[in-house]
């Protein structure tokens, strides 16, 4: 029982062993974090089409929830822009933004985003999100962050523009210049240009500077003094004071139906940004397990539960989690104290809030979505592997022009067919001896090997299987055509994994082939996971026709003695007899 409340309730784990030297570190890491998440909450509820107050109850609940049952302390969770952006799309597909019955489904989208991730978590289905490569992300990332930005241009400019694609925002602002609220304008580039500095002296100088709560002050501040809803300057202005209440989401079937590829679609991103976040962390500290369905399972609770208190869908964030982290969380109660924070401010200081320029947490949004804009990713991709630079801008363009959704999707069917791509045509190496060594490398990549006349060494680097049987039989039969004097072929297995029943048809065919031509086949360096497969299918019963050595230098040795009774071989493999 305790055991099974420490795999699932981490805090039963990291509580009873707490240190008094980790308080100062969750403390100061919990206040800063709290104090950041106030105005970045409210930036991103309003990202999601929803009303300020809703990014503050996201910030409570399943921060409590994720500190109680989160695997990596430093996760800081909470409203990030990228979730945010999602529910937006999302949810306007089926209802009008900052209606009763979007903010009704927005909720209901974090309970299913719950259920999916704690399902996925309980059944242990981690491993999915690896059918998300890194370019993929990376390029949905990035024209998530372009998306995100171009999305706050109406409250930059003070514009009413309901459209959502890239081109018709910069068409619509172009047909509406003259409308352009000049005031909106320069309280937006002043926070922007405020936010940009703050951040360059935090780098410069190793400081720890709020930017987020310092301009949401000097806006609260600027608006109040020059009476900037007088002049047209859209502001936050009533926000409900009090605790979220307990209520069950609103359950509408068709709702349900409607919403669930972008609660599939939101459960892989925000799991998928958590984790890459968890392994960054994990450099830095070695000591940190990462448990990829014990995280599925905390964020999924943290979902579920924040749904019944008006949450929408949350994950963890880049750069909460790098502040967290920095102001030196230990363990969970950092969250818990982030937690406090927002609640207090929730019960006591949302009145003050009132006179906030709506263009100051469009600021916020926008300097916080240039960190997603993956520039240099696209310079190492340039340089490193152009067919993954392919998947990135495919993904990146994708999502620009035909939206989240149909982006995502493009990126993973990409994935999919470059693994399928890559397997079925795998590397296969024809191999020469080293002159006066043991060793045997690739011929296309050392000079001067040995090689011999009458023998051909292969090596695949992969599994042998039916979708790439075809290819690695054409390979070998080619290579065999170009060797009138070839009597022997020997296969370096050391990288063969696997053989499905095609693979060891094909095989049994060519042994067949080949002894028939007179040429004799060699296994070496036959795995013993993969032996007992090969009993399995009796190809130790092959006799003359196909050999087993134990390295390359043993079958080039015995085959260049020429001996006669070639079925006296210095090693024979023994099976597993199960």
């Amino acid at each position: 029982m305790e055991k099974l409340l420490k795999k699932y309730l981490p805090i039963f784990d990291w509580l009873p062993r707490y240190k008094k030297t980790d308080l100062s570190g969750d403390l100061s890491a919990g206040i800063t974090v709290g104090v950041m998440l106030i105005p970045q909450g409210m930036a991103y509820a309003m990202l999601a089409g929803l009303p300020p107050i809703f990014g503050l109850y996201a910030a409570t609940i399943p921060l409590i929830i994720y500190g109680l049952m989160g695997k990596t302390p430093q996760l800081a969770v909470g409203p990030v822009a990228i979730i945010s952006l999602l529910v937006s799309r999302g949810v306007g597909s089926v209802s009008t933004p900052g209606t009763e019955e979007f903010i009704a489904f927005a909720v209901l989208l974090a309970l299913m985003v719950g259920v999916i991730q704690f399902a996925m978590g309980v059944f242990r289905l981690g491993f999915l999100v690896n059918f998300l490569s890194h370019p993929v992300v990376a390029g949905f990332t990035t024209a998530a962050g372009i998306i995100i930005a171009f999305s706050q241009v109406k409250h930059l400019f003070g514009l009413d523009i309901q459209q959502k694609r890239i081109y018709q925002i910069v068409l619509a602002v172009i047909e509406n210049f003259k409308e352009i609220n000049v005031e909106t304008f320069l309280v937006g580039a002043l926070g922007i240009m405020v936010l940009l500095s703050i951040k360059r002296i935090n780098k410069v100088y190793r400081l720890k500077i709020p930017a987020s709560l310092v301009i949401v002050i000097l806006g609260l501040a600027v608006s109040y003094l020059l009476n900037l809803g007088d002049k047209g300057v859209a502001l936050v202005r009533d926000i409900p004071e009090g605790l979220p209440i307990f209520s069950l989401p609103m359950i509408e079937e068709g709702a349900i139906r409607s919403l669930l590829p972008i609660a599939f679609t939101i459960s892989f991103i925000a799991f998928l940004e958590s984790m890459a976040i968890a392994k960054a962390l994990q450099r830095k500290h070695k000591d940190n397990e990462i448990h990829p369905n014990q995280e599925l399972r905390a964020l999924g609770m943290a979902n579920i539960v924040g749904s019944l208190f008006k949450a929408f869908p949350v994950t963890a964030g880049f750069s909460r989690t790098a502040v967290n982290n920095e102001a030196g969380a230990r363990t969970g109660l950092a969250s818990l104290i982030s937690a406090a924070i927002v609640i207090t401010t929730l019960l006591f200081l949302t009145p003050y809030f009132y006179f906030l320029p709506k263009a100051i947490l469009a600021s916020i949004i926008i300097v916080a979505v240039f960190g997603l804009i993956e520039v240099e990713e696209a310079k190492h991709l340039w340089e490193t592997d152009k067919t993954d630079l392919v998947l990135f801008i495919v993904t990146a363009c994708g999502t620009m022009v035909l939206g989240v959704e149909p982006g995502i999707i493009i990126g993973i069917l990409l994935s999919i067919i470059m693994v399928i791509y890559r397997v079925s045509y795998p590397a296969i190496e024809e191999l020469g001896q080293i002159p006066g060594k043991t060793a045997f490398r690739n011929i296309e990549r050392f000079p001067d090997l040995v090689m011999h006349d009458e023998i051909l060494i292969l090596r695949i680097d992969s599994q042998i299987y039916f979708a790439n049987v075809n290819f690695i039989k054409d390979y070998i039969y080619e290579k065999i055509n170009q060797r009138p004097d070839l009597k022997h072929v020997v296969f370096d297995s050391s990288a063969i994994n696997q053989i499905d029943s095609s693979g060891f048809h094909f095989l049994k065919v060519m042994i067949a082939d080949f002894y028939a031509k007179g040429i004799t086949i060699h296994f070496v360096e036959v795995k013993g996971q993969l032996r007992d497969v090969m009993s399995r299918n009796k190809m130790f019963d092959e006799g003359k026709k196909c050999q087993y050595w134990l390295t390359l230098e043993d079958a080039v040795v015995f085959i260049r003695k020429a001996q006669k009774d070639i079925t006296k071989r210095p090693y024979i493999f023994q099976a597993n007899p199960n």
